[in-house]
């Protein structure tokens, strides 16, 4: 990554006393090697010991955890936290091979207590990985060149791609776009390498860290491309979103938004969850200049002093769009074109088989809450060893086999049937529903949230079927703390944990993403929910327009207020 700005990170102009502790901590970090390596070495316990390693550890796409169903027992017993880590594995675009998808499920069985996870960011997470299970897991991922850098930290994260199989013909165009951005913004250090590969270190007179600098960005920091009409990437909840707009010759460019981000903090008023502002267009040859840009404006404005402030989100708000936009085009030394005219229709997922322009077949299978049960692994490992195609993570938490070939297509379809994967009896309400992990795993956790999802929908769908809607498709989506990993502030129906059995209650957001919801009902528990529910489905039912998205009908009977700029407060 190369950027025209003087000052190459902001943390070499700014006096280190100044910088948060998680700043400094990186600052000290001989980019990101810290003492990880003697600490996966402590046999005393099941954690990494120190504290500044746990966060270090981010950045190579592992989270340390504990099994918080145990806490209060080992508690009680004397004995530390039943320690085990999360992997998450670095997936452009959600796409893997056949071959990928046998060795994770290797891998799984192996040391991930037989499940997998598939993420709301197309990609797949190990759990329950014990700290002798970490290296194991990396170096057989990377026999089939995956890997876990920038997974998670103060980075750009996992690049993200539309993939719904009925996209048009520049679908491969824009995924080798996400692809080719996504390998060029991870860290150039190769502490990773040495950590989990067993490299030596090597000495050189270059910058290990010519973009990022000792400190990297001030927190994460996302990027997804989005084919319309399907926006299920939720493009404006994205730091970074390239639009893909094509033209009778083929891909042109991309609209270009920035500033989304769902993350908020309660009893933080000023924390709040912003949709992504369109700043204009740019040419394919111009995508990566453009990344490169954004990036460095964020990298070399953003809060290092307040991590709850610094999000590019904020520093958009403080700074003004119209400075950051300049300052982007003077980074990437061109400015943007007028934004071209594009329409989202959804942000859901197609089931079944769909068939695209190039002849190719594609089959979408629902993975309730994303995750890989070891019957689902059983089936889909038989399916891999007979796919020549590849497989597609979407960002619903669904599955994709994809580029199925006309003489494949009875074969997939008849050990689809073998193990019963069949969305025949699934409502479209479950099918447009998405979870965060929370309990027992997430330390942020603070209600439950993909445990709790199967039966809220079980609930909710009988007050849908009792007022006529069995059909109707609404987008739900629950999280287990206000950080929301499952992108809740822009669903119709919403969520997000405060205690146990106590949550928000959000409504009013739009069906394709394009708005943000607002809340109702603050730390209430399931019958209120589900009280507050019944009414305004009720009302939808009875007075709802021909075509009406039940986020609208909630704005324009008066449910809720709609959020006209953007952003809301917690107000």
């Amino acid at each position: 990554m190369t950027t025209s700005t003087a000052d190459r990170s902001r943390d070499l102009s700014q006096s280190y006393d100044r910088l948060s502790a998680d700043e400094r901590m990186k600052a000290a970090s001989d980019y990101l090697r810290g003492t990880i390596a003697d600490g996966l070495l402590d046999r005393i316990t099941g954690a990494v010991p120190s504290p500044d390693d746990v966060k270090l550890m981010k950045f190579h796409g592992i989270y340390q955890q504990d099994d918080r169903d145990l806490r209060d027992e080992r508690r009680r017993q004397k004995l530390e936290p039943a320690y085990q880590f999360m992997i998450r594995v670095r997936l452009p675009g959600g796409v893997c091979t056949p071959a990928q998808w046998l060795k994770l499920d290797e891998l799984a069985r192996a040391h991930g207590g037989e499940t997998l996870r598939l993420t709301t960011r197309q990609t797949f997470q190990f759990h329950w990985v014990l700290k002798d299970s970490l290296r194991p897991i990396i170096r057989g991922l990377h026999e089939t060149l995956l890997d876990t850098v920038a997974a998670c930290g103060d980075d750009s994260r996992g690049v993200m791609c539309t993939v719904d199989p009925q996209s048009s013909r520049f679908h491969a165009e824009v995924a080798t776009m996400a692809k080719r951005v996504s390998d060029h913004v991870i860290p150039k250090t190769r502490a990773y390498h040495e950590i989990w590969y067993g490299d030596e270190r090597v000495a050189s007179s270059e910058p290990e860290e010519p973009f990022y600098g000792r400190t990297y960005m001030p927190r994460k920091f996302k990027i997804g491309f989005a084919l319309p009409p399907s926006n299920d990437i939720d493009v404006y909840a994205q730091d970074l979103g390239f639009i893909a707009i094509g033209g009778p010759e083929g891909l042109e460019g991309f609209n270009v938004v920035i500033g989304g981000g769902m993350g908020r903090t309660d009893q933080a008023p000023r924390t709040y969850p912003r949709l992504a502002s369109l700043i204009g267009f740019v040419p394919v040859d111009r995508v990566v200049a453009c990344a490169d840009a954004v990036m460095a404006v964020q990298r070399d404005y953003g809060d290092r002093k307040d991590r709850l402030h610094a999000r590019f989100k904020y520093t958009i708000d403080d700074k003004g769009l119209d400075w950051i936009k300049a300052e982007i085009e003077k980074n990437m030394g061109a400015t943007f074109d007028e934004a071209r005219p594009f329409e989202f229709g959804t942000n859901g997922d197609s089931f079944g088989w769909n068939t695209t322009p190039d002849g190719c077949h594609h089959r979408t299978v629902f993975v309730q809450g994303g995750r890989l049960t070891l019957r689902l692994l059983d089936a889909m490992r038989d399916i891999a060893r007979a796919h020549k195609g590849t497989f597609r993570l979407t960002p619903n938490q669904n599955l994709v086999i994809a580029g199925v070939e006309e003489g494949e297509k009875d074969a997939i379809e008849s050990l689809l049937d073998a193990h019963d994967l069949s969305e025949e009896g699934i409502s479209t309400l479950r099918k447009n529903a998405i979870a965060c992990v929370a309990f027992p795993t997430c330390g942020l956790a603070m209600a439950e949230s993909e445990r709790y999802l199967p039966d809220l929908l079980t609930k909710i769908e009988k007050i849908v079927e009792r007022h006529g809607l069995g059909d109707e498709a609404i987008t739900v989506r629950t999280s287990g703390c206000p950080n929301g990993c499952s992108r809740p502030y822009i669903a119709e129906i919403a969520l997000t944990g405060r205690a146990p059995g106590k949550y928000n209650l959000y409504l009013g957001g739009g069906f394709h993403g394009q708005r943000l919801n607002r809340m109702i009902r603050e730390n209430v528990a399931e019958p209120a929910i589900l009280e507050v529910l019944d009414d305004a489905i009720g009302r939808y039912a009875r007075e709802r327009e021909p075509g009406e998205r039940f986020g609208d009908f909630c704005i324009r009977a008066g449910i809720v207020r709609e959020v006209t700029e953007g952003r809301f407060f917690n107000d």
